[in-house]
């Protein structure tokens, strides 16, 4: 999987959403909603694992859907 996974710095972040302040809440927050799975820090820099963020969004909404 390592090889497929694409890292991007916060202002790197290819998509429309979630805006870069989002990601910043969401890596404040890691250890209260779980986003721990989708970041990765080298030193002080902070890489958002692109597939890792998209399969925690799909993990968000299990169970949701009606």
């Amino acid at each position: 999987m390592a090889s497929e996974s694409r890292l991007y710095p916060i202002p790197k972040w290819p998509h429309p959403w979630p805006s870069a302040a989002a990601l910043r809440w969401y890596v404040f927050n890691a250890t209260e909603n779980g986003a721990n799975t989708w970041i990765r820090r080298v030193g002080r820099r902070v890489l958002i694992d692109e597939a890792a963020f998209f399969l925690w969004v799909d993990k968000q909404n299990v169970g949701r859907a009606s």
